[in-house]
């Protein structure tokens, strides 16, 4: 297995592992400031209000065991606040399989290293008539996001689209990357524009 980042100084969240038999693009869930300074901005992990949970415990301990209703709300709130941990995206990847078709994976989990909890979906070749950018509005900012057109034979023979990165949603430079690598992957044709 080969990695490369093909965009290593603007978009180093992209990154791209070449396996034998397919090749991942993986977009993991941080990014660097726009402003130039290079400063990573994380979207997961620890920060230093985790370590200071244990610390309000310690101090509410007494008041915690003293009641079974006070014991209980304690319990709800670390179960959801755990939840939020377990849950959080780690990194998605679009991976290209030549003869076979794409797959989408969503990975989530408290840690970049120990991702937890994996959503795949997979469209088979003769399902998939193309990859596209295309570009959304959200609020009032326009985003562009990657998808799959696939063809549905089941419920009357639409066409429907499966979002790429729909969680992260990365930038342009990212997407465009892909997209080339998907369409020199999946239909040998790698002078086709987006749009």
């Amino acid at each position: 297995m080969r990695r490369t980042r093909p965009l290593p100084d603007t978009h180093p969240e992209l990154s791209i592992l070449d396996h034998p038999t397919s090749r991942e693009f993986r977009v993991e869930n941080w990014r660097l400031a726009r402003d130039g300074s290079k400063k990573v901005l994380k979207f997961h992990g620890w920060s230093w209000l985790d370590a200071f949970l244990p610390v309000v415990l310690a101090v509410l301990w007494p008041s915690i065991v003293a009641s079974t209703r006070n014991a209980l709300v304690m319990a709800v709130m670390l179960a959801l606040y755990t939840y939020s941990k377990c849950t959080q995206v780690l990194w998605e990847s679009v991976i290209a399989i030549p003869s076979l078709g794409i797959q989408m994976e969503t990975h989530r989990g408290p840690l970049l290293t120990m991702p937890i909890f994996v959503s795949r979906h997979f469209i088979p070749l003769e399902h998939l008539q193309d990859f596209i950018i295309n570009e959304g509005l959200r609020g009032w900012d326009v985003r562009y996001y990657i998808a799959a057109v696939k063809f549905t034979p089941s419920g009357g023979g639409g066409t429907s689209l499966r979002v790429a990165y729909e969680n992260i949603l990365p930038y342009f430079p990212v997407l465009l990357e892909v997209y080339h690598g998907v369409h020199e992957a999946m239909f040998n044709d790698t002078n086709e524009n987006p749009g």
